[in-house]
């Protein structure tokens, strides 16, 4: 559905000269959710910019849909962009206009009469749950009820894409949740393809199929958001995954001396973490009787990813240190990851 060539935006110029993105080539399938991911500055809202060409790219091209974007006239342009609709972090609305006017707007010159544009922008306030609010003002919703409003209105040309530019990072998180929800159904119901842009991983974990990681105007990493989250290869990408897991915490409860970190002779930390989407066998417990050591959970983060389980677990192994070690292998040998992070085995 979208397919960006070497795709590269400057602004600027001499030694004033920024560049914004930075050779990016990507391919988003029909019917996808796809995730543009990254830090403030990393290139995500210029490149989705450049997706429907409100920013033109320096180099590279755009495909939406089978249409070279970057070779269109303007007027076909035009007409290219109305199948590409857009969600904003501040909702864009006209404070002026009613809700119903709000979503109406870009059916000026649509060819549609009075009635039908009055039962689609209706329908397409049911669809999204505000069909109540018609004759409402910004002013007077919610930030969840005008984000409805803004996708309501980024509907109304019947899109094939919808682009989402941090599209609930002003909002709650039980609201955020909702849009989400609602972003997800409409995908499914209607196979729109959704570009997700966002800095924050949850919003990823939520409803992402695929991500690409951005820093410096280049994707860093891309994958599935399962693979990227179980095996993170580049240091921008464990660095989003530390923000989003209390297993990290370990390391500052070590590096405080807490009475939870602190070891006897002979044990270890580690922070085992889980890289298979069907971690059914029991491993831990596995490892526990099988060698005889003792296994002690401290704390675990775990959570449902693309519909499998995926985080881990802090714990102390403590035993004889043969067979702490033998336990050790024997879940590295499982696909478990594991990671010592403070060793007393030498204490004994």
């Amino acid at each position: 559905m979208i397919e960006l060539r070497q795709v590269s935006k400057d602004f600027g110029s001499g030694s004033q000269q920024v560049h914004a993105v930075r050779d990016v080539s990507l391919s988003i399938a029909k019917g996808e959710i796809f995730g543009i991911i990254g830090f403030s500055g990393a290139g995500k809202s210029t490149l989705v910019r450049c997706m429907n060409l409100l920013e033109r790219p320096t180099a590279g091209t755009v495909t939406v849909d089978g249409q070279e974007l970057t070779a269109l006239p303007a007027r076909e342009l035009r007409q290219a962009r109305k199948k590409i609709g857009m969600i904003f972090q501040h909702f864009n609305l006209m404070p002026s206009r009613t809700v119903f006017g709000n979503v109406a707007y870009p059916l000026r010159g649509s060819g549609l009469s009075k009635q039908e544009i009055r039962e689609k922008v209706q329908r397409l306030l049911d669809l999204v749950e505000i069909g109540d609010k018609a004759g409402a003002y910004p002013r007077q919703l919610s930030g969840g009820q005008k984000q409805r409003v803004a996708i309501a209105r980024a509907l109304a040309n019947d899109p094939s894409v919808l682009l989402c530019d941090e599209a609930t990072s002003a909002l709650d998180p039980q609201t955020t949740k909702s849009i989400l929800h609602l972003l997800r159904q409409l995908n499914e119901t209607m196979g729109i393809t959704v570009v997700v842009i966002t800095h924050e991983m949850a919003v990823v974990k939520e409803i992402c199929g695929r991500v690409a990681v951005m820093e410096g105007g280049r994707v860093a990493e891309e994958g599935e958001v399962f693979s990227i989250f179980a095996a993170p290869k580049e240091p921008i990408t464990q660095s989003f995954i530390r923000t989003t897991s209390n297993l990290q915490k370990i390391e500052e409860l070590i590096a405080q001396d807490s009475p939870i970190a602190r070891l006897r002779p002979g044990e270890l930390i580690v922070r085992l973490t889980y890289v298979e989407r069907n971690p059914a066998e029991p491993i831990i417990s596995e490892a526990s009787l099988r060698y005889g050591v003792v296994l002690n959970i401290i704390f675990a983060d775990i959570e449902i990813i693309q519909g499998a389980p995926i985080g881990g677990t802090v714990a102390i192994i403590g035993g004889e240190r043969e067979k702490v070690t033998a336990a050790v292998a024997y879940m590295i040998e499982r696909n478990v990851g594991v990671e010592v992070l403070k060793d007393a085995r030498d204490a004994v």
